[in-house]
């Protein structure tokens, strides 16, 4: 009887299209799957399946993926024989067996992701891939004002993307936060929630970065809510600052780190 194992994977997402297979492109799910079905014994394909899709040039600690094996391999087993497959600029962080009824991307009960900002003058050649970039004056404060106006339920139409499937954009961020790391010159956000749509955490730091600019009153995202236009929010911050934290299982929810 097969396995279904769940593993926790960490990515630097420079060099892939994303994480979804994609036709002559270089993917997260094509290179885990070729790891995957070296190490199976079954002569049927074996599929992984993500907790989410990530975009090009986005980053993960935390991803998580399933997958089915007909053969009895322990979980250091699986940690240790994909890490052997995998190229660098990935590695499978820990493995575990799991029942038969978990899914990656459906039981799933909430996602963090955190976003980078660097506030050099300039791009630092060394954070391009890793960071977003601002070389603009910010106050913190006003961002931490408007951060409380993220938190709630809320038709979030005016920070997603074109190219969205989701039929309803209304989401649950339960926690977020914004800090500066003096040492590295950087500000760091961090928005913990039942689910994101596309591109939207890149938007709405885009948009509180305006805020922190004084582009944008400090409570304009309630206005923003009402108006359910993505005109209004037109500016994505790079993928390159951003990063998949941590998924959330079961009594993980209620879990804000």
């Amino acid at each position: 009887m097969a396995k279904r194992y769940m593993i926790t994977l960490a990515y630097d997402g420079t060099n892939f299209a994303g994480f979804q297979s994609q036709p002559d492109q270089r993917t997260v799910q094509d290179v885990l799957e070729k790891a995957v079905n070296k190490m199976s014994t079954s002569k049927k394909f074996v599929h992984i399946f993500g907790s989410g899709r990530t975009d090009a040039g986005v980053h993960a600690f935390g991803q998580i993926v399933h997958f089915d094996l007909e053969n009895d391999i322990p979980e250091k087993g699986i940690v240790n024989g994909l890490n052997s497959l995998l190229p660098l600029d990935m590695q499978i962080v820990s493995a575990k067996v799991v029942t038969n009824d978990f899914h990656a991307r459906f039981t799933a009960h909430g996602k963090r992701y955190m976003y980078r900002v660097s506030r050099g003058r300039f791009v630092d050649p060394f954070k391009r891939f890793y960071t977003g970039h601002y070389k603009y004056p910010l106050d913190i404060k006003l961002i931490e004002e408007a951060m409380a106006d993220v938190i709630g339920t809320h038709d979030y139409s005016s920070f997603v993307a074109s190219g969205s499937q989701s039929s309803s954009h209304v989401r649950t961020i339960y926690d977020a936060t914004v800090r500066e790391d003096r040492a590295n010159n950087e500000v760091i956000f961090e928005f913990y929630g039942s689910g994101f749509l596309y591109n939207q955490v890149r938007i709405m730091v885009a948009a509180l970065l305006e805020i922190g600019n004084g582009k944008r009153p400090v409570h304009d995202f309630l206005r923003l809510y009402e108006v359910k236009d993505r005109n209004e929010c037109r500016v994505t911050a790079p993928a390159s600052g951003l990063y998949l934290k941590q998924v959330y299982y079961g009594s993980e929810s209620d879990k804000e780190s």
